[in-house]
């Protein structure tokens, strides 16, 4: 059931806080107290008229609204023990208390708590007489130019004199004065600090800390730093200034030990945590601790915020922070603007009418309103900070450049902004640097941890001779000690070819470590020797630790099928050579025979010995190239399903690793009945089995007498290949063959059949001149016969006569919308997408959309009063487009009773689970919380119940040990681009229909 929950404050921080609130599921209505005319009345926000200062009635108004959160923005009410007495009286409330708030609400307090902590801060000395303080300044031996007013003053009460005698004046002006009113009535006086001044926040329960991007606040009125001291004109995040490393100690140094402090002195803090630091020669030095959110700074850290914030919200309360830790947004970067009266940061006017609004909006930005109020049905000035404008783009010098877009669309008389907002970090990022080998692309790091993960693996490969450990520059093998007497050695190296590019486009990286391997063993099986270790090579442009350790597990656990030992490699990460998400495979193996059971035996091979052919477990590693072109020009792609259930992909079926024969069948090469031994591999069964045999005999080989596997079947059937094609390029079902003598043949058969399937496939015979050295009969009738068991779609076969025509509709990015762009622009597609809608303006979606040269159209729910009237506009564009199906891709809004009515079987939705398991929101959540160890994605039809329509086609994805869900969400996301396609395809052919009681059925 969805909550209500109440925001405390009017500025654009609390719009901020409420805009974020709004979006989660589990939140029915954001209350804003008192709110500005950016909360009145927007979607799930509007304001409310209870008095924030009479906290009995707060409460009681808590009680009758049923709200299950309160959420303080600004820092007066905290100081006031609003959190104190809300908590008392029953209701759930997120920040600091009253005593927790000193940090903020008395500098001296916070001096004092700073160097009890030995937490680096400025040096300094607090007064209550002016003249002392005046006295200080005089004789102190450092620049004691910082003046604070150690109450609140609205974040003006900080002076940063020049010289002495300004910062006198600013005792005076704050002490005797009153410039700050009481907050005055002791002063800090700092010693002036040099460097650049970053804001570091958190999420804190008492004892857990999370934080979030760094931010770089803009306190100065006019560009360049120059004017009076605001409450701050602009921000942006995260600040680049502030590496990885360095907000580590920040977090280590200035945060985690404020927090423990606090808890040590028995004054737990809850709620946000904001650091306003300087970076000094000697490190992060504290300026000041606000005890809420920072206003602009709100404005640019909550738009990166990945995870739900009432979900934050609630862990930090339930002091279960640990187990719910917030997730944001990678590559990404946030500008805000402010817009400001005339005569701000004195005296004002207010009123004025501000025009604009609808166009930022237009332009994908988004506007917090603070001092904005609502008159005669128009927004005007109401205080002297107006709005924010903020962009969020990929980089801060396009996010600058749209906020700004965003400030010129926005009028107002005499309003007053900044243009130079991140200046400092643009200048920072602009600044040339001395190269390290890691920003030339090489990550030597990533590459150490990368060998301490794979060492394990590698030494449970150890086999007799060889112990298998990493780190030295060469690998050690004892002949003698694997119990070798007259040994010749014997060598293999190969690659896996293009079948890589499957398994990167699919991401399945696990078993292409086992076609490697199996590749090189395979091969050296044919001198009769036993591979004894292997090593192997993994080169790509930038070196991703997790796919590198995947494909070097499969490898060991290949090697141990092998019996050989994993004794080293090479890891060459070399930029430029590589696209992102390709990387390339070569292994070498060595192997030992002794000297009298070496293979092929040529002078015993004669007329009438017996071919024994064992089974392949499909394609194996050749012949991908013409698989890949086979693929590309049919009406299949890589996630197209096999079978009916749709578990399996064709993707999955090509990725079935090599078979790796040397445990099976050394025993039988040693057992001096087989003659010769060929390894089926590139150039198929026409090329392989004359490179063991004598120049004077050939082999006829009958497929009808072994089990061709479906895929060839259909590789033969939808490219049109012709049986030397088939012969010459694939292994056809046959991984290798043994020559034997006719006599032993049934013997040898049985031997190998104990491990593996294998059959009589043929016989030695004397070759004519001019007479081909491998001829197999009756191929062509055993792939027609096999063609029932051939590989199956419910797309394949049917003839496409037009095109069904798809809308999508989309919030934002339109998370599947490309992978669904891509799938239907396909010549081979049953669908076409001829509209995307948005119910918001200037998303990336309909940017994607419109490059792609589809229709677009905004229809805005705010613009309708209720569901039913919002959808019945979406039905209008839909029947003026003609549309067939409906694709939900990222669509924030609940569809109405009768549009689901009338469009049912009509409409495509997908959700990141395994359906019917983990419904609604937070699915990843959910699965990580359960400890299930595969979760996926489920395309549906749409019903009216959330979630419970008839399911289409679903992926399953592994949950991996140490998942977030972060990192699950990106796995599933790349199932998400083949799921939905697929399942589209399927619906738009009529293979997939829904019939009686919402039941799905298939053609």
């Amino acid at each position: 059931m969805a909550d209500q929950v109440l925001v405390i404050g009017s500025g654009g921080r609390e719009h901020a806080l409420a805009w974020k609130l709004a979006q989660s599921p589990h939140i029915k209505h954001v209350f804003v107290a008192p709110g500005n005319a950016g909360t009145a009345d927007n979607g799930k926000i509007s304001n409310s008229a209870i008095s924030v200062s009479n906290h009995a009635a707060l409460a009681q108004f808590c009680r009758d609204a049923e709200i299950k959160l309160v959420a303080v923005g600004p820092e007066v009410p905290l100081a006031a023990g609003i959190v104190d007495d809300l908590t008392a009286a029953g209701v759930r409330c997120f920040g600091p208390t009253a005593k927790a708030a000193q940090l903020e609400s008395s500098k001296s307090f916070t001096k004092d708590f700073l160097d009890r902590h030995e937490i680096p801060t400025a040096r300094w000395k607090s007064f209550t007489d002016p003249k002392a303080a005046c006295s200080f300044i005089n004789s102190a031996n450092f620049p004691a130019l910082v003046v604070k007013a150690s109450g609140l003053a609205a974040g003006k009460g900080v002076i940063v004199a020049s010289n002495k005698e300004e910062a006198c004046k600013a005792v005076t002006d704050i002490m005797q004065d009153k410039t700050f009113g009481t907050a005055g009535e002791t002063v800090v006086v700092e010693e002036l600090l040099e460097g650049e001044e970053v804001s570091c926040l958190c999420f804190t329960d008492g004892i857990t800390i999370a934080s979030m991007p760094p931010a770089q606040d803009h306190k100065r009125l006019m560009d360049g730093d120059e004017g009076p001291n605001t409450g701050g004109m602009g921000a942006y995040s995260p600040a680049p200034q502030i590496s990885k490393d360095l907000l580590q100690k920040i977090r280590d140094t200035v945060l985690q030990k404020t927090v423990d402090g606090m808890r040590k002195e028995g004054v737990p803090y809850f709620g946000v945590l904001y650091a306003g630091l300087m970076l000094t020669k000697d490190g992060p030095k504290v300026l000041e601790f606000n005890c809420r959110f920072g206003d602009p700074e709100c404005q640019v850290i909550l738009p990166l915020l990945k995870s739900d914030l009432y979900e934050v919200m609630q862990a930090v309360i339930n002091k279960k922070l640990s187990s719910s830790m917030p997730v944001w947004f990678e590559d990404s970067a946030a500008v805000t603007v402010v817009m400001a009266s005339e005569g701000y940061p004195g005296t004002y006017p207010r009123g004025l009418e501000i025009t604009g609004l609808s166009k930022a909006k237009q332009l994908g930005l988004e506007v917090f309103h603070a001092g904005t109020a609502l008159k005669d049905g128009k927004v005007v000035t109401s205080g002297g900070r107006v709005l924010t404008v903020t962009a969020i783009k990929e980089d801060l010098m396009t996010a600058l450049q749209e906020a700004n877009k965003g400030v010129a669309a926005i009028h107002f008389k005499g309003a007053i902004y900044r243009k130079d907002i991140g200046y400092r970090a643009i200048a920072f990022l602009k600044q040339s640097r001395g190269l390290t080998y890691k920003n030339s692309g090489v990550d030597i790091a990533a590459g150490n941890t990368l060998v301490q993960k794979i060492k394990p693996l590698a030494s449970a490969t150890s086999r007799s001779g060889c112990n298998a450990e990493l780190g030295g520059f060469a690998g050690l093998f004892d002949l003698k000690a694997a119990g070798y007497k007259d040994p010749i050695l014997v060598s293999g190296t190969d690659g896996v070819g293009t079948k890589l590019k499957i398994a990167q486009i699919c991401k399945k990286h696990d078993t292409i470590g086992q076609d490697l391997v199996a590749m090189c063993v395979n091969d050296i099986l044919a001198q009769g020797a036993e591979p004894l270790f292997f090593l192997d090579y993994f080169a790509c442009g930038k070196l991703d630790v997790e796919v590198a350790q995947g494909v070097i597990a499969g490898i060991a656990e290949a090697c141990k099928k092998a019996g050989c030992a994993l004794l080293g490699g090479e890891t060459a990460e070399m930029p430029g050579m590589y696209p992102p998400g390709e990387y390339d495979l070569a292994g070498f193996a060595v192997g030992a025979v002794e000297r009298g059971q070496m293979l092929p035996q040529l002078e015993r091979i004669t007329d009438g010995d017996v071919v024994i052919g064992v089974a392949s477990s499909g394609v194996h590693s050749n012949g991908y190239s013409l698989v890949r072109k086979i693929v590309e020009k049919s009406s299949f792609d890589f996630s197209s399903p096999v079978d009916v259930s749709g578990y399996q992909t064709l993707g999955d079926l090509l990725l079935t690793p090599t078979k790796i024969y040397s445990k099976a069948l050394l025993p039988v090469l040693r057992s001096g009945h087989v003659k010769a031994y060929a390894h089926i591999t590139g150039g198929g069964l026409l090329e392989n089995i004359p490179r063991v045999l004598p120049e004077s005999v050939g082999v006829i080989l009958d497929a009808l007498t072994w089990k061709v596997p479906e895929i060839f079947c259909w590789l033969h059937k939808e490219g049109n290949l012709s049986e030397e094609e088939m012969i010459r390029t694939f292994n056809c079902g046959i991984g290798a063959v043994l020559v034997v003598q006719k006599e032993l043949a049934h013997q040898v058969l049985k031997d190998i059949e104990r491990h593996e399937a294998a059959w009589l496939i043929g016989k030695v015979v004397s070759l004519q001149k001019g007479s081909a050295h491998v001829k197999v009969h009756n191929l062509l009738r055993a792939l027609q016969a096999n063609r029932s068991l051939s590989l199956r779609s419910h797309i394949q076969g049917r003839i496409q006569t037009k095109k069904v025509k798809v809308a999508v509709l989309i919030s934002g990015t339109g998370t599947n919308l490309e992978a669904l762009i891509s799938s239907t622009k396909k010549p081979t597609s049953f669908a076409q997408i001829v509209l995307v809608i948005s119910n918001k303006a200037g998303v990336e979606g309909l940017r994607k959309a419109e490059r792609a040269g589809i229709s677009t159209r905004v229809i805005d729910h705010k613009l309708y009063e209720s569901r039913t009237e919002f959808d019945s506009a979406v039905d209008k564009v839909l029947e003026e487009f003609s549309v067939e199906l409906i694709c939900l891709a990222g669509f924030m809004r609940i569809l109405s009773g009768p549009f689901v009515k009338k469009w049912e079987g009509k409409i495509l939705n997908i959700h990141p689970s395994l359906l019917p398991s983990f419904k609604g929101a937070n699915a990843h959540k959910l699965v990580l919380q359960a400890g299930v160890r595969v979760t996926g994605c489920t395309v549906h039809f749409v019903a009216e119940e959330v979630d419970a329509g008839a399911i289409i086609f679903q992926e399953a994805v592994p949950v991996k040990v140490g998942d977030t869900v972060e990192t699950l969400s990106e796995r599933v996301k790349e199932a998400e681009h083949r799921a939905f396609p697929a399942a589209l395809q399927l619906v738009a052919s009529g293979a997939v229909q829904v019939g009686e009681a919402g039941k799905i059925y298939w053609k």
